[in-house]
């Protein structure tokens, strides 16, 4: 028997989390980035630069090339007097949308070759850690090996070390899969059916797991085993992407969609579920009716919908950039919460069937691809992608 093949394998472009420096380039809304950019565009001289909260990356004074299909300023930020450059959304975490500003300036790592190819077409595949011993019982506390998002992921984890964010796609406009080559040809021939970019992804969703190595993803000898995965794959690739790239919006039937029964007050501060009701509270607000699939969804030994409300809740240092925020707790955040409950409640639904089919001895697994694995080194490099001039710093272009 061969090694099981890895994520690493088959699709082998690869890049880690952006490391933004400071946190307050991101929020859960566009309006709290607007204000923070406002505030910091008003300051002037070491008031500036202490809100600015510099590195050794980046600092007020830094010069730095335009992020990639971005109109941001190449001008020093010491130096920025302009409006606020229009929030981007990313994905943050396995299943949190927020925002970012989208300034180099502002960003330590930004890794501009994920934003190259950063379009309508695009799927992000992003790898997941595994739980820290002794981080509970309850629940599927490693989660899925993978997540996807149809935005750019900053590469966050809730818990254990993040993994590398992987594009389907190498190249703007869904061109070169990024797959090792010669993948869909081997598949096709062995499966007795024409086998898609796509098809490999929904077959890494459902397979995939953790393993001390990494993230290890079987192949079947047997078709039949393939395409069942990749049917329960495409279900949790469209619930992903909420009615990104053509799909759905995920929903729950209707005796069991999700309603606020309460409303959440202006500033909650304490989350809990009754299981007897299926109800989440927010101090006195109430949701229900909540799956406890949703609730009881983990992802790194960390639970999901804690970890959301959380991040929405927790203290910032007064006086700093970050301490900005809605002064009361905002409508959109309700309905983000809402989707968040039916996306992880539908995931959680499926979680059984994914869970089986990537435990191991699920299946006979093919033992090698010969000349397709190992994939060959140029494929673990980025395309060349550049057909317009990008701006460098202090407005001069940059030659790739």
């Amino acid at each position: 028997m061969g090694r099981m093949p890895m994520l690493d394998e088959l699709m082998p472009w690869g890049v880690r989390p952006l490391r933004l420096g400071r946190s307050w380039v991101l929020a859960p809304d566009p309006g709290t980035l607007t204000a923070r950019w406002d505030a910091l565009v008003r300051a002037e001289g070491a008031e500036r630069t202490a809100l600015f909260h510099p590195t050794r990356v980046r600092t007020p004074e830094a010069a730095v090339s335009q992020l990639p299909g971005q109109r941001g300023a190449t001008t020093r930020f010491a130096a920025e007097r302009g409006r606020c450059p229009a929030p981007v959304p990313v994905a943050h975490g396995p299943f949190d949308r927020q925002w970012l500003l989208p300034d180099h300036r502002l960003i330590d790592v930004a890794r501009p070759e994920l934003w190259r190819v950063a379009d309508d077409h695009q799927v992000f595949v992003v790898e997941q850690g595994t739980p820290a011993v002794g981080s509970g019982s309850d629940g599927d506390l490693a989660g899925p090996a993978v997540v996807v998002s149809p935005y750019l992921p900053d590469g966050h984890a809730p818990a254990g070390r993040p993994g590398r964010i992987r594009p389907l796609f190498r190249r703007p406009g869904g061109v070169e899969p990024n797959l090792a080559p010669g993948l869909l040809p081997a598949l096709g021939e062995r499966y007795g059916r024409e086998v898609d970019a796509f098809a490999v992804l929904a077959w890494i969703l459902a397979a995939a797991r953790h393993s001390p190595a990494g993230c290890a993803v079987p192949l079947p000898t047997d078709p039949e085993v393939f395409f069942d995965g990749v049917d329960l794959g495409r279900q949790l690739l469209d619930v992903q992407l909420r009615g990104a790239r053509g799909g759905d919006r995920p929903r729950l039937p209707g005796g069991r969609r999700p309603y606020v029964r309460a409303a959440v007050p202006p500033r909650p501060t304490v989350l809990d579920y009754d299981r007897t009701e299926l109800s989440l509270h927010l101090d006195d607000g109430r949701i229900s009716p909540v799956p406890a699939e949703a609730w009881d969804l983990h992802v790194g030994g960390v639970r999901m919908l804690e970890h959301w409300f959380a991040l929405r809740t927790a203290g910032a240092e007064p006086g700093t950039l970050a301490a900005l925020r809605p002064a009361s707790w905002p409508q959109e955040w309700t309905s983000d919460l809402l989707e968040l409950i039916t996306v992880l409640a539908l995931l959680g639904e499926l979680a059984p069937r994914r869970a089986a089919l990537s435990s191991p001895a699920a299946f006979e697994e093919i033992a090698e691809l010969p000349g397709v694995l190992p994939p060959p080194a140029a494929s673990r490099r980025p395309a060349s992608v550049l057909d317009h001039r990008e701006e460098g710093p202090d407005g001069q272009f940059a030659l790739l």
